[in-house]
């Protein structure tokens, strides 16, 4: 989980963003505006990264209500293995998605994400978790997320294959996953959907 002066930093920088948007006064611009930049510091030197790193991330910043971001992920679950793809960007390995794009419903995000990453028609069949990114173990982000996890079935007949943005593509079962892309995915959120693909197990994880 991310360390309390990251939450802060970010709270600070969502309220410099949404006050800035709001905001018809100079005076007050002129202020969210230095706790936006007191913010960018806070998050670069935390991150040790440059400022312009920090607000490439946040292109949106002062445009609108500062809100988390949105992810999808969906997992297929098959004779006890889950389907993983591994990532061009950092060649380790995580369930299918990435951000939710306007106009599409949360499962046609999922389904066209597997496709596009292991070129499989699915069908989403439900939500097994709802997490936010800063409070479980994944690596810092100067982003705030929400991660919506889905279960799937395949529609067609056909085996997987990587796509553009990923290398490969497999099913793993839980003792043998291999190195996990872990700003994606954690061991604990595969271990969830091989629980949730159970019969009879309901069960959704939040928060």
């Amino acid at each position: 989980m991310e360390t309390d002066w990251l939450t802060y930093a970010k709270r600070l920088q969502a309220i410099a963003s949404t006050g800035l948007h709001y905001s018809p006064e100079a005076f007050d611009r002129e202020r969210f505006q230095e706790i936006g930049d007191i913010a960018n510091e806070m998050l670069s030197k935390l991150g040790d990264v440059p400022v312009e790193r920090v607000t490439d991330l946040i292109p949106h910043f002062a445009k609108g209500y500062a809100t988390p971001q949105v992810e999808v992920r969906g997992a297929l679950v098959q004779d006890g293995k889950v389907l993983l793809v591994q990532e061009a960007s950092d060649k380790r390995w995580t369930l299918p998605g990435g951000f939710a794009d306007v106009g599409l419903t949360p499962s046609q995000n999922t389904a066209k994400e597997v496709w596009e990453e292991a070129g499989l028609k699915v069908r989403v069949t439900r939500l097994y978790a709802i997490k936010h990114k800063a409070s479980h173990p994944y690596p810092p982000d100067t982003r705030d997320f929400y991660k919506f996890f889905f279960l799937c079935e395949q529609t067609c007949d056909g085996a997987p294959q990587s796509g553009h943005e990923t290398q490969d593509v497999g099913f793993f079962s839980a003792d043998a996953l291999p190195p996990l892309s872990l700003g994606r995915v954690l061991e604990d959120d595969i271990h969830q959907a091989l629980d949730a693909a159970k019969p009879g197990n309901q069960t959704v994880f939040f928060d």
